[in-house]
């Protein structure tokens, strides 16, 4: 196994790989910027390197900083975690070229499926439906409006190498449509250095489902799906497993076919292969190829620690596992607790936590790198922590979860935890009658 790991994040993920590090017995590295030296991760490593300013741009993202850290501490491996450089081809092949390894795919299965409009050409190769549009990035506004006359109103303008809502435009009809074709196109050379967008139908009340795997050089096998349906401007707010609204055929067919893709493309590591789902039918969204934000539910029903093999994967280059060794049981879900406050449409809420009483108890879990007196920043992502619970069904996961809401004390700043526990009663999300654009459409926060 490897000897040493540096984790390339901060905050909850960092603190997660570091756990699964040290059940493997494998030292770790922790990076840090400038205020980020008091966090949890920093704490909990075996080692720390400070890598520049709050900036991420001169932190985190900050490539010739994370190499020399690699070097000043002899690091063998690189775990990513997600967002950051997580999905960033260029610095995988660079640590090619020094012989670190990624913890993830490589470099070439990063770029392929990173990009959108070629993960989509993929995706329909290898038998996966795909969501009518662009075959290609559209750079005229002409071109545009011939797409769209083709496959009809509305249309979803999005950036070939974004994600997280950025450089993301529905436009209804052709009136604003050039306006919002233009600002997608700016948004997207503003975060992602890539001003190519696509353009594909809109679903006015899809789900979103999403499928987990693993896979190395002896195959491929899928952890069953994650339904993440409850989001805010398309940011995932509360993630469950299993879906409630999919049925043994249809998730047949869906595991099968992505295992299939999966397989075909040669992936190793862990990953997610995401799709809309709406009338029965679901459609090829795009594929991550890093662990994702809400991985821990699948682990709560799997009882698999995906991070640990993660580093297996990377180490052997298989998964020792089979998909007979993956039977699911009970229901899962996990709340996002933000520092924010809903109420004042998402501000971001920093400040000193001044007091923090963490939820406990049978089948309780808080992935977090919180503690009394952190400080939270304005420079970052404002989630502090997640909290999942696990159930017999989906009626005890919902229970346990108001259970645990009601434990949760956070003081000095203000959080999402009332909108959690809001959501959770809510008579849609009880009956499972909801769909991606739920909160936006309703206006209920």
């Amino acid at each position: 196994m490897f000897k040493k790991i540096l984790i390339a994040n901060r905050g909850e993920i960092a603190v997660r790989v570091i756990r699964a590090c040290k059940e493997w017995g494998i030292s770790t590295v922790a990076v840090h910027s400038d205020v980020d030296k008091e966090s949890m991760h920093v704490r909990l490593a075996d080692e720390s390197v400070c890598i520049g300013s709050h900036q991420p741009v001169n932190s985190y993202l900050n490539i010739p900083a994370l190499m020399s850290a690699i070097e000043l501490t002899n690091a063998e491996a690189v775990h990513p975690g997600y967002g950051f450089l997580s999905e960033n081809s260029g610095f995988a092949k660079i640590l090619e070229e020094n012989n670190i390894k990624f913890i993830g795919p490589s470099s070439k299965l990063i770029q392929m499926m990173g990009d959108k409009i070629q993960a989509k050409k993929i995706a329909k190769e290898h038998g996966l439906p795909v969501i009518e549009g662009s075959d290609e990035g559209v750079e005229n506004i002409e071109k545009a409006k011939e797409i769209c006359k083709k496959i009809g109103f509305p249309v979803l303008i999005k950036a070939a190498g974004g994600g997280g809502g950025k450089g993301m435009k529905i436009a209804f009809n052709e009136k604003n449509f050039e306006e919002l074709f233009l600002t997608a196109k700016s948004e997207a050379k503003k975060f992602f250095g890539n001003d190519e967008v696509y353009i594909e139908k809109f679903f006015q009340n899809p789900r979103h489902i999403e499928v987990q795997v693993l896979s190395g050089k002896n195959g491929t096998v899928h952890l069953h799906e994650r339904d993440c349906s409850v989001q805010r401007r398309h940011q995932k707010l509360i993630e469950e497993t299993p879906s409630p609204v999919l049925d043994d055929k249809i998730r047949k067919d869906l595991f099968d076919r992505t295992v299939k893709m999966v397989n075909q493309i040669g992936y190793e590591g862990a990953g997610t292969v995401e799709f809309i789902y709406e009338d029965g039918k679901f459609y090829f969204l795009e594929m991550n190829t890093r662990v994702q934000v809400e991985h821990p539910v699948t682990e709560m029903v799997t009882g698999i620690d995906i991070i640990k093999e993660q580093i297996w994967i990377a180490f052997t280059g298989n998964t020792a596992l089979k998909q007979s060794d993956i039977n699911p049981r009970g229901h899962a879900i996990e709340c996002r607790i933000n520092a924010e406050d809903a109420s004042k449409n998402f501000q971001p809420s920093p400040g000193t936590i001044t007091m923090c009483h963490q939820p406990s108890g049978f089948r309780t879990r808080v992935d977090g790198s919180i503690y009394q007196g952190y400080k939270i920043t304005p420079y970052y992502d404002s989630m502090v922590c997640k909290l999942i619970c696990h159930g017999r069904n989906r009626t005890e996961a919902i229970q346990r979860m108001l259970r645990s809401l009601d434990e949760f004390v956070l003081e000095g700043i203000t959080t999402t935890i009332d909108l959690h526990k809001n959501l959770l009663n809510h008579k849609k999300f009880l009956s499972s009658n909801f769909n991606v654009s739920w909160l936006d459409k309703e206006k209920i926060i």
